[in-house]
């Protein structure tokens, strides 16, 4: 019975207007929501509860609900074997004693046992047979409604499972569209074509974000946006979220620096909203847009969709990337194989030439600097070659002009501490007649000799202050005035200069220009000295004895093991101009025979070698004092001894102070 004592016809008649209602229910627990409110109507009891079974598995889940509270939901619960067969009144005492009456139906389909349904209410006896049949017709409404909602959550399913099939078979599509291409533009609406598919849009661009908030639109799916390509923002490009929404850029536009007509051209494109999602590809920040003629065609929940398909373009953009950094390492390693190869070939070449033409040596730091000669002989830079005096700066020069575009042209060497400073600037810029007393007719300075070719200025570090003056023009200009003369002249030279002093201190102590030594300094390469060579003294060694052989009769007949290992523990103050001089003095020595030791003019006492190598204008000071006490301070025969000339001793005894009073 129900509350109200409602007959049997009027329970059947509720009975039948309940089941639209059933059949509508959006959800399980709006069904049993609907179930609760009939208690009036149909039967009374205090609390409903529908137990379905799970198709897949043994698991029950129940939903249950009472007069007022909200329903409960469960799983796990079996329901005993009874309730499956039809429709009964059973005993369902609490444990807590109080006395309890359920009522329960099969919920059946087609023969198949879907569920139960229960309507609980206290006992003794509240449920009669016709309560009985009620809730017999009851349940098969409620199945009916049941496996509606079964069928339509499969349904909702199986379109869920075909927009995802459609998402991947797309996402699969747009890899093979763009894994076989290194420029993704070329592509680019074929790759919106496929993206529709998985999110509807009319208009796709790919764009590179500068840090400054620029935006450069690289690629795009067609013309219709033809005026757009570069766009200042001001400040960030994307919010944090690092995705962007305008709903209608008829009521709101991107707020930019330009263009100014922003949302003039959007809007005469015809395009109403756009979705932009941000991603990065190794370190270049990409934006990925879609622009809709909809007005808010684009939602949050677009966004993941959005973001698949720019990290679709990302990865084609990263793999073109890394295709052009392999391109640029094999297009390096190429050009340095190809000049270490230019390298040996004119070090071969020139070995075979005899005396100053010759490129000896074999050590990793004089193919270093061989290497940065080549990668600069190419240019018209000029070069500044500094190291120890004797280190072979003149070798190396001629080295860059015979690699150059220069090398038909004539090399001009000049030594700015050979000649007195009245003269250095006579001899470097040449000078008119009549310039000064003996000047009979007009001569060419080595500047104007050395026009289509190469100046080789050794030692610039001597150069006067008047000189350095003059020459910067030559530098800056390629124009200079002879001594004498009114007229500009105009050459085309290239300058390598040379300095065994640090020019950079030399102009702390104002003794250089600092102009001119940043002219000059354009590519510095450093020769290192011939003690951190040791591997190219023995070869060094054999190639001049070769060039001294064919100047004399008697050519020596090589060097013994020991002159050998004299050679090797000498630490070389002079560098390789010492070895020479010194070699050329111990072939006249040795009259023809091998070259031992006792011909060799060096000192190997304790006293000598004790000085530390690392100390290198000490090494110098006690070399040439030893030099001048065993000459008797015979400056002519010390310069020849210390491989000098006379003017470059001079300034050494200045310098360390070794004048004799």
């Amino acid at each position: 019975m129900t509350d109200d004592g409602a007959t049997y016809a009027q329970r059947l008649e509720a009975l039948q207007d309940l089941l639209p209602a059933l059949v509508a229910s959006r959800d399980l627990p709006g069904l049993c929501e609907h179930l609760r409110g009939i208690s009036l109507q149909v039967l009374a009891h205090e609390e409903v509860s529908l137990a379905l079974f799970d198709e897949r598995s043994d698991q029950v889940s129940v939903y249950s609900a009472g007069r007022g509270g909200p329903v409960a939901i469960s799983s796990g619960i079996l329901v005993p074997p009874c309730d499956l067969h039809e429709a009964h009144v059973v005993d369902d005492s609490r444990p807590d004693g109080s006395a309890w009456v359920r009522v329960s139906a099969p919920l059946r389909i087609d023969g198949t046992v879907l569920g139960v349904l229960a309507f609980h209410a206290r006992g003794p006896g509240p449920y009669a047979a016709e309560d009985v049949a009620l809730l017999r017709r009851l349940a098969d409404y409620v199945a009916i409604a049941v496996s509606h909602r079964r069928s339509a959550d499969a349904a909702k399913h199986a379109a869920a499972e075909r927009d995802r099939m459609t998402t991947v078979e797309a996402s699969m599509e747009l890899l093979r569209t763009i894994s076989g291409v290194l420029d993704i533009r070329t592509v680019f609406p074929h790759v919106s074509e496929v993206a529709r598919k998985m999110l509807p849009h009319d208009f796709l661009t790919m764009s590179f974000h500068d840090r400054d908030g620029t935006i450069v639109i690289e690629a795009a799916s067609g013309d219709d946006l033809q005026g757009l390509r570069r766009i200042v923002k001001p400040g960030r490009s994307h919010p944090p979220e690092r995705f962007f929404i305008l709903e209608d850029f008829a009521v709101k536009s991107i707020p930019v620096i330009e263009p100014e007509n922003l949302q003039q051209l959007v809007l005469a494109a015809g395009f109403r909203s756009l979705l932009t999602v941000q991603a990065s590809a190794r370190h270049q920040e990409i934006g990925v847009g879609f622009w809709s003629r909809t007005p808010s065609a684009f939602t949050p929940s677009d966004v993941p969709l959005a973001r698949r398909i720019a990290d679709h373009v990302t990865l084609a953009v990263s793999h073109e990337q890394l295709a052009t950094a392999a391109k640029s390492v094999a297009e390096a390693h190429a050009r340095a194989e190809r000049l270490e190869s230019r390298v040996n070939a004119l070090v071969c070449e020139l070995e075979r030439q005899p005396a100053r033409g010759r490129v000896v040596g074999h050590s990793d730091s004089w193919l270093d600097v061989l290497k940065k000669a080549m990668q600069v002989a190419a240019t018209e830079t000029t070069v500044l070659l500094s190291g120890e005096s004797g280190t072979g700066k003149e070798v190396v020069a001629r080295f860059i002009h015979r690699s150059s575009s220069r090398v038909g042209g004539p090399f001009v060497a000049l030594n700015c501490a050979a000649l007195p400073e009245q003269l250095l600037e006579s001899e470097l810029f040449g000078y008119e007649r009549g310039a000064f007393t003996g000047a009979q007719q007009a001569k060419p300075g080595q500047i104007e000799l050395a026009s289509g070719g190469v100046l080789f200025l050794d030692e610039v570090g001597e150069m006067s202050p008047s000189a350095q003056a003059k020459f910067l023009r030559v530098l800056q200009e390629r124009e200079f005035q002879r001594l004498g003369g009114t007229r500009q002249l105009t050459v085309n030279v290239r300058v390598i200069a040379a300095t065994n002093r640090e020019l950079r201190q030399a102009v702390t102590r104002g003794e250089f220009r600092e102009d001119l030594y940043y002219r000059l300094q354009v590519f510095d390469i450093k020769l290192p000295p011939l003690r951190d060579r040791p591997a190219d003294i023995l070869p060094l060694s054999d190639a001049f004895l070769e060039d001294i052989g064919r100047a004399f009769g008697r050519p020596p007949a090589g060097l013994t093991c020991d002159a050998r290992d004299s050679l090797l523990r000498h630490t070389w103050p002079g560098n390789v101009r010492e070895l020479r001089n010194m070699l050329e003095r111990a072939a006249i020595l040795c009259e023809g025979g091998l070259i031992a030791p006792k011909h060799l003019a060096f000192d190997m006492s304790p006293q000598v070698s004790a000085v530390q190598t690392t100390d290198l204008g000490a090494v110098e000071r006690a070399t040439i004092a030893r030099v001048m006490e065993e000459v008797h301070w015979n400056k002519a025969l010390a310069a020849r001894r210390l491989g000098l000339t006379r003017t470059q001793l001079y300034g050494r005894l200045r310098k360390y102070q070794l004048e004799r009073r």
